[in-house]
């Protein structure tokens, strides 16, 4: 698949709320996608809201969280040198790219939200009818968009995201802005989940949610595929 290209987005932020807990990236939700892009030689941009270091979520590097997908990544030079490199996020385009994927973590929760680079980058990849992935808290990047009638981009559209259940299951209900399972809903989102914890995925249109950190390889997968299929759609229309 050469010449494709794919901005990758993580977030900056590292602290739980007012606690003096870390969060950050879920690692796995990057690890997984990141080797399914890389194995398809597609090309690789790393982007947070601040740029440099992206910060990981301790419990996601954990012995009991850790798979082989996040030991690989780990030892891996160039992958580890774009996790502590990388761009600000103010600088992409979406121009640029042919499809994004936004990770999670806890840290999303406070960062994408509100983020005024990252709302005018996603709505133009929406405008450009350009893959669109996300995982887990990821998805909260979609909760501030807007369509061409200035309404919610989410309202009627099926998607998922870590889910209240897995969130009461982490204990931090209390300490979140707000739970994203409810936002969406709220928002007028057809939301939907699996099995806490159990890989879980939903497409509509352009845009692949994923439930959980379990579900971070299929969306990867289904957003290559997409990417194929997007094209070829399109041009059916125009014959």
């Amino acid at each position: 698949m050469g010449n494709i290209k794919i901005l990758i987005i993580a977030t900056s932020h590292g602290q739980m709320g007012e606690t003096n807990r870390k969060t950050g990236l879920w690692l796995e939700e990057l690890a997984a996608p990141y080797f399914v892009f890389r194995d398809a030689g597609i090309a690789i941009t790393l982007a947070s809201p601040k740029g440099g270091p992206v910060p990981l979520d301790p419990k996601g590097e954990s012995t009991l969280a850790s798979n082989s997908t996040v030991r690989r990544f780990k030892k891996d030079h160039e992958a580890m040198y774009c996790l502590e490199h990388s761009v600000s996020l103010g600088a992409q385009r979406a121009d640029n790219f042919d499809m994004v994927f936004l990770t999670g973590g806890h840290g999303t929760m406070w960062d994408f939200p509100a983020n005024e680079p990252l709302k005018q980058l996603l709505q133009d990849f929406n405008r450009q009818h350009k893959p669109i992935g996300a995982v887990c808290h990821g998805a909260v990047a979609l909760v501030f968009l807007e369509n061409s009638l200035g309404e919610p981009l989410v309202k009627g559209w099926r998607l998922t995201a870590f889910s209240n259940s897995e969130e009461e299951v982490s204990g931090l209900t209390g300490i979140l802005p707000f739970l994203l399972e409810s936002k969406l809903i709220f928002l007028g989102a057809s939301y939907s989940k699996g099995p806490d914890f159990i890989s879980y995925t939903v497409t509509d249109g352009n845009i692949i949610t994923g439930q959980n950190p379990a579900s971070s390889m299929e969306v990867a997968l289904k957003l290559l595929t997409l990417q194929k299929e997007l094209p070829k759609a399109a041009e059916a229309l125009l014959n």
